[in-house]
């Protein structure tokens, strides 16, 4: 089978926040899609997340013929594809402390990341923070990363329930976050897509305000992702709009026999975007 991708995205500061300090960007030709949240005081967050956007982006678009390159991670127990995926945001980790120790205005700033790589039917998924990965699959959906909090670890220690962790108030303390440290290790998952697969990447502005039955049923309800989009980023907005919101959807779309073959034939025409607030 062959595959491309519908994509949409959208972010907006909310309710209550006066600056945004989300970004996100993709590039659907070299499928790489990725969605950040950054902290930090003087608009700070906002330059840690547009970096690590910029870098991951960059990293795909120099070298786009990656599978065939060598990486400085090695590993015979996954995909050559999750490795450059995870060197890349390691390369966008030391780029937001670089940035940190050339300005002292910007020092402390970091960011989570929640990106994918997509190759067909193929895709990895690396992330680090509390940004969010979902699996939309035949009406069921299924979260694919595991927030980096100080709320899931004291899950995960058996310290407090998952009813506690919703009500608890450190919630947005988060464990792990790009520039924090001279070295990162994301997590990374491996999956393989079927046709109308629906990828959702967001920020914690969407996350801790909808349910994972919310997100299912507002993609569900509409085969538009635009407007599935939208109509996400407004109902977390009902829903107080405490913090800023991000969503990123991609469809896998599996390409008909013709299709497949101008592609092959290098006559279909590809599609690339970056969006970045």
């Amino acid at each position: 089978m062959r595959f491309t991708f519908e994509v949409t995205g959208k972010t907006d500061v909310g309710c209550v926040r006066v600056t945004n300090e989300d970004n996100f960007g993709y590039d659907s030709e070299r499928g790489i899609f990725v969605v950040c949240d950054g902290m930090g005081g003087h608009a700070a967050g906002e330059v840690a997340s547009r970096i690590a956007v910029d870098s991951l982006l960059k990293y795909f678009r120099q070298c786009p013929f990656w599978e065939e390159q060598d990486s400085h991670v090695a590993s015979e127990t996954i995909s050559k594809r999750a490795l450059a995926l995870v060197e890349a945001i390691q390369i966008a980790n030391i780029a937001i402390q670089e940035a940190s120790c050339r300005d002292e205005a910007y020092a402390g700033m970091g960011s989570t990341i929640v990106c994918i790589l997509a190759k067909e039917n193929l895709f990895s998924v690396g992330h680090v923070g509390d940004s969010r990965a979902y699996l939309i699959r035949e009406g069921a959906i299924a979260q694919l990363t595991q927030d980096h909090s100080l709320v899931v670890q004291q899950m995960r220690m058996g310290l407090i329930s998952p009813d506690e962790a919703e009500q608890s108030k450190l919630q947005n303390v988060i464990t792990k976050a790009l520039g924090a440290e001279p070295d990162v290790e994301p997590d990374f998952d491996e999956r393989i897509a079927l046709p109308d697969d629906v990828l959702v990447l967001a920020s914690d502005g969407l996350t801790k305000s909808l349910s994972e039955q919310q997100i299912l049923a507002t993609i569900d309800a509409t085969a538009n992702l635009p407007h599935a989009c939208d109509n996400l980023i407004q109902m977390a907005k009902n829903a107080g709009g405490e913090d800023n919101i991000t969503c990123l959807l991609i469809r896998f779309v599996e390409l008909r026999w013709y299709e497949s073959l101008l592609s092959n034939l290098g006559l279909a025409g590809s599609g690339s975007g970056k969006v970045i607030s």
